[in-house]
């Protein structure tokens, strides 16, 4: 099948990439004639496992190109996804400029045949203004398919060719048997393909995100409560995470979520339901439980300074918002950097692949380290942010040889406390009933 991918972003190339792998001939549409340029090099100007080889394999087959040009890869497609951002605009509503801008575009150029697909994620009503919008400018019902992703960053290819299910809004039966074609070689395993509305298929999206980050606010705000009450939130996650209703996925506590997709989605819900009359009193609680979880390390560290963080020095282990990809917008370390140089401190930071994005923002006003040992230099303490692989066994005899004192302030409770206790570390997690007693012996 012909196949038109518009944005080549996270969504878009990993998306166009992955169908031209399933035998698909794919066309990556971009205005970005610099990325394009790097694109057709077989050059990936984001991080994610396993998709720099796969887009190597499929340009070398001819089965994936990548152009500015939207005429004739427009035409000729069967299906023309749009993949385009729809950030978060100064009201938390979804901006959809992008996204119109492209719906103009392709207008006189669409196929007589042609589906176009939205896979960007958009508030509800959207694919049904797009329809109305290509009606009017074509003069005849073009087909408009709502197809939401679940990609996860850092295991998007394993994510998007073993979905656990796919789902399209689509107003035609007929529109729905050819995405169901297109994604039968993902469906092998007997995985659903859900065909639903279109608005359906738009609020699936929202609600799946907000539903993740809601547990991620919950179990974040009953880890604080646990330190309050002398608990030890990893006890009280397990005792709930075996109640088959429950589960274990998304209650790890930590310093709070960040990402592309939940703070946006989050705050474009609410910003939807405020429209439509609706008081959205549990999401607005997810969105400030999630500012406030940012804020927690940085308040353990400055309490057990005394609150004198000048010409301290801080080392910072994790940067992107979660491992395994380079992605640092709504970061928590972003927050925690920025406080800690208000304060006075000096900061030293290691992540594997996303320290280019954070040197973008702060420039030289951290030290920054290839190796992660090499942040302990001269430090105070270290605080661990981000839960990247080769942070989770150290060598700890090492890292209290470095550090100038054994502390270590883990906002993802890698370790065992009571194994740092008998190390000799000072060890401060999230939610841990070590913490208060820490704190009450210090």
């Amino acid at each position: 099948m012909k196949i038109t991918m518009i944005g080549t972003g996270y969504v878009g190339l990993v998306t166009g990439t992955c169908f031209a792998e399933s035998g698909n001939e794919v066309t990556c549409l971009d205005i970005n004639a610099r990325k394009i340029e790097m694109l057709n090099r077989g050059e990936i100007p984001i991080y994610e496992p396993g998709l720099s080889e796969l887009v190597q394999r499929n340009l070398k087959a001819k089965r994936l190109t990548f152009t500015t040009e939207f005429s004739e890869p427009i035409t000729s497609a069967k299906c023309v996804f749009i993949a385009v951002g729809t950030p978060q605009g100064d009201d938390g509503s979804a901006d959809l400029s992008a996204l119109w801008g492209v719906v103009d575009s392709i207008a006189p150029k669409l196929g007589k045949d042609s589906i176009v697909v939205i896979k960007s994620t958009v508030p509800l009503g959207t694919n049904r203004g797009v329809f109305e919008r290509l009606k009017k400018l074509t003069g005849r019902e073009v087909p408009v398919c709502s197809n939401p992703e679940f990609l996860k960053e850092g295991c998007a290819i394993d994510d998007f060719t073993k979905p656990d299910r796919v789902v399209v809004g689509v107003t035609r039966k007929a529109v729905a048997d050819v995405l169901h074609e297109l994604y039968k070689p993902f469906l092998r395993t007997e995985n659903p393909f859900l065909v639903m509305g279109l608005e359906s298929a738009e609020m699936t999206k929202y609600v799946a995100n907000c539903l993740l980050a809601t547990k991620i606010s919950f179990i974040n705000e009953m880890a604080n409560l646990c330190e309050a009450v002398g608990a030890d939130i990893n006890d009280v996650r397990r005792g709930i995470g075996h109640d088959q209703r429950i589960g274990f996925a998304f209650l790890f506590p930590g310093v709070g979520y960040g990402g592309s997709c939940f703070p946006k989605d989050v705050r474009a819900l609410v910003s939807v339901a405020n429209a439509k009359g609706v008081s959205p009193r549990i999401l607005q609680a997810v969105d400030g439980v999630n500012d406030q979880q940012k804020m927690v390390l940085f308040s353990k560290i400055e309490r057990y300074f005394g609150g004198e963080l000048k010409e301290k020095t801080i080392a910072i282990w994790g940067l992107s918002f979660k491992p395994r990809t380079d992605d640092i917008r709504e970061a928590p370390s972003l927050v925690l950097v920025q406080q800690l140089l208000d304060a006075g401190a000096k900061v030293h930071v290691h992540d594997p692949v996303a320290t280019e994005n954070v040197k973008a923002i702060f420039g030289d006003r951290l030290s920054y380290f290839d190796h992660h040992y090499e942040t302990l230099d001269g430090a105070d303490c270290l605080a661990i942010v981000t839960e990247w692989q080769q942070f989770r066994n150290p060598d700890f005899d090492y890292l209290k040889h470095k550090l100038k004192e054994p502390v270590i302030f883990d906002g993802r409770n890698l370790y065992d406390p009571r194994l740092m206790g008998e190390r000799g570390f000072r060890y401060f997690g999230i939610g841990l009933s070590s913490d208060l007693r820490h704190e009450e012996t210090t």
